[in-house]
């Protein structure tokens, strides 16, 4: 067995280390979601935590880890006799992002529960995972279904799983720890809220600090056990320490004064639901037990809100998670005088009013400052802003997008077989009985009036006696399912110079953010191609995070011709290179632009001739028409004829103003393709 990097030498991820000695404090806190760029040594220090664990005892032979001083009363292996028990290491249980339904909660022998009523049951990853920890890397990237059933045994300390009317239940306790790049996409906001605590981890830029990670790293590279061997007093300190604050969190305190400052903070920064309130409380208590005292302080329930409280603070997809310390200490200082305080005519918290220190709330919060002036020379930013430096000449400031809003669905034409979403329809494991097929590989999803059907002609023949009924692995059928499917998204987007003008680039942003943000709610993959002055870039390559594609929209600048050609064979190129790397991921291209083509010879030729192309591949289009003004030349709508696609204005982008859109783009999509 390899030697794991000690959890002591790991250098400069002090809250992390703390977020994870808490929670082997106080599971019931709920796990740590550790969210931070590559190379932090988020897995490192979840991978050691195992080792700091204090070792438990299970009931010999039990597949599932059962307590012997309190064994599941409904145990699959139960029920147990009175044995001597055995003491194990506790387990650190990894997550695959590939894994399976069936790989996570255990899988039922479906032949032999029809044919002989027994429940033959394989227990699962988190079987594996009771009272140890569980490791989901990049949960992220986990299918949402999936991320739902972990969460949910996480919440109830147990794990149910059912199959055509068969069902099992055995304990599932453990330490939930997720590891995340935000920049590989984000966790949906009711997930977020699951998670106990989180803690955002990068890199040291104090060289002092680097060269001793460094240093460190080189040390264990060479010899894992002689590195290991010197941290071992460090690590058996903080083994029972972690043992001392278990003993001891029973006899903590949490007065009413310090339960007044959690609930006043998670109030005061508007957090949704009780969930913040409790995870608080457990947390500021295991924090008093791991410093050894008995009573809960208000530096406790500070440190508490920073760990608790950051991911619950996300009001949309594009917010960034973090809390106002500011704010935090001047709530705490005013929930701390007064045991009974007023609450005044509108309640606790007064009803409403912004602090000071919150500016202006509603509609008018960030919103532009009015100069009636459109900017069109080009000579500063809004509002007289001197224009950026290196900006090149033509070339503006970014526009600042305008308001999102609900967009119309835009689906793929036809039935596909993608990773699981919201947008398309696809064959999938969830979703709606469509049909019965036979299994190929092992069988998920049974349908049983085809299985019986299939099974029943063949009854005499196979001597039934009884009542049970004789299977065969050939009368075994899968149910066909039909769901919905997440596709790549590439948007295309106009930033020339006749796009600059700055209520229409404001629009046009505040267009293309709200597309972001139906591909976010979707579970869709996006990426950016702008095209302007003399060639096309890949602002964005095709990710998973919607968050990195809505910063690179916001600081776009626009200035000078218009290659569209250019911008729809880089187009073409990244589709390409996408369908090689995901055959069965569906693409939908969505072209923002005013339809003109300019610079280079014959312009408008290649541009024809450029989306001729791409229209001869098995891609959904449409285009976005930025044309404003009484008088339009309809340029926009041709392209979108040779891409074979659909047009549709800015106005009409949104959801009330084009009901038939969904059928336009199904219904060209399906003519070209006839």
């Amino acid at each position: 067995m390899s030697t794991q990097f000690p959890f002591t030498a790991v250098v400069g991820q002090e809250d992390l280390q703390l977020a994870l000695l808490l929670n082997a404090v106080s599971p019931r806190i709920g796990g740590v979601l550790v969210r931070g760029e590559k190379g932090t040594a988020k897995s490192t220090a979840v991978r050691a935590l195992s080792a700091l664990l204090p070792e438990v005892e299970v009931v010999t032979g039990c597949r599932f880890s059962c307590d012997p001083a309190a064994p599941d009363p409904s145990c699959p292996d139960g029920p147990h006799p009175a044995e001597p028990a055995g003491a194990r290491a506790a387990r650190m249980v990894e997550l695959p992002v590939g894994a399976s339904e069936d790989r996570l909660v255990g899988a039922l022998d479906i032949e032999r529960a029809l044919a002989e009523g027994v429940k033959a049951f394989e227990p699962g990853l988190l079987a594996a995972a009771n009272r140890g920890i569980l490791y989901v890397d990049e949960v992220n990237l986990l299918h949402d279904h999936l991320v739902d059933v972990l969460l949910d045994a996480a919440a109830m300390g147990a794990s149910y799983v059912e199959r055509e009317g068969v069902s099992v239940r055995h304990a599932a306790r453990f330490l939930l720890v997720g590891t995340m790049n935000p920049e590989e996409g984000e966790l949906r906001p009711q997930l977020l809220d699951r998670f106990g605590l989180t803690v955002e981890v990068a890199a040291s830029r104090e060289p002092d600090q680097r060269v001793e990670v460094v240093r460190r790293r080189l040390a264990y590279d060479d010899d894992p056990a002689g590195f290991a061997a010197r941290w071992s007093d460090e690590e058996a300190a903080v083994r029972q320490r972690v043992v001392d604050a278990r003993e001891l969190l029973p006899k903590v305190l949490l007065g009413d004064g310090a339960l007044r400052q959690i609930a006043a903070t998670c109030s005061a920064f508007e957090v949704d639901g009780m969930r913040a309130d409790i995870v608080m409380a457990r947390t500021a208590t295991a924090l008093a037990a791991w410093a050894g005292r008995t009573e809960v302080e208000a530096d406790d329930v500070r440190r508490a809100a920073l760990l608790a409280l950051p991911h619950r603070r996300r009001r949309n997809p594009f917010d960034a998670p973090g809390l106002d310390e500011d704010k935090l200490d001047q709530t705490l200082e005013e929930s701390s005088g007064d045991d009974d305080p007023d609450p005044g005519p509108d309640g606790p918290g007064g009803g409403g009013q912004p602090s000071p220190d919150e500016g202006p709330r509603g509609d008018d919060a960030g919103a532009e400052p009015q100069d009636g002036k459109d900017d069109q020379d080009g000579a500063g930013g809004e509002g007289g802003e001197p224009r950026p430096a290196g900006a090149g000449a033509g070339e503006q400031a970014p526009a600042r997008a305008a308001e999102p809003f609900r967009t119309r669905a835009l689906t793929v034409p036809g039935i596909g077989a993608g990773a699981a979403g919201r947008r398309s329809r696809a064959r999938t494991e969830h979703g709606r009985t469509m049909g019965a097929r036979r299994p190929r590989g092992a069988l998920t999803k049974l349908h049983l009036a085809a299985t019986v059907r299939a099974a029943a002609p063949h009854q005499r023949a196979r001597g039934r006696s009884g009542p049970g009924l004789v299977l065969r692995r050939d009368d075994l059928r899968q149910a066909a399912r039909e769901g919905r499917e997440s596709n790549l998204v590439l948007f295309v987007v106009d930033a020339s110079g006749s796009m600059a003008a700055r209520q229409r680039m404001s629009a046009v942003k505040g267009a293309v953010l709200s597309l972001l943000l139906d591909a976010y709610q979707r579970r869709d993959k996006v990426g950016l191609v702008t095209f302007r002055g003399a060639a096309a870039e890949v602002a964005l390559p095709p990710t998973s995070s919607v968050d990195a594609a809505a910063a690179r929209l916001e600081s776009l600048p626009t200035g000078g011709r218009t290659p569209l050609a250019a911008g729809l064979l880089k187009a073409h190129d990244v589709l390409r290179v996408e369908r090689l790397r995901d055959p069965s991921r569906r693409a939908l291209l969505v072209v923002v632009t005013d339809g003109r083509a300019t610079g280079g010879p014959e312009p408008v030729a290649l541009a024809g001739r450029a989306a001729r192309l791409l229209g001869a591949e098995p891609v959904a289009s449409v285009v976005v028409d930025c044309e404003s003004g009484p008088v339009r030349l309809g340029l926009a709508g041709r392209l979108a004829e040779e891409l074979g696609g659909t047009p549709v204005t800015l106005d009409e982008l949104r959801a009330d103003s084009i009901a038939g859109l969904v059928r336009d783009v199904r219904g060209t999509t399906t003519r070209r393709a006839a």
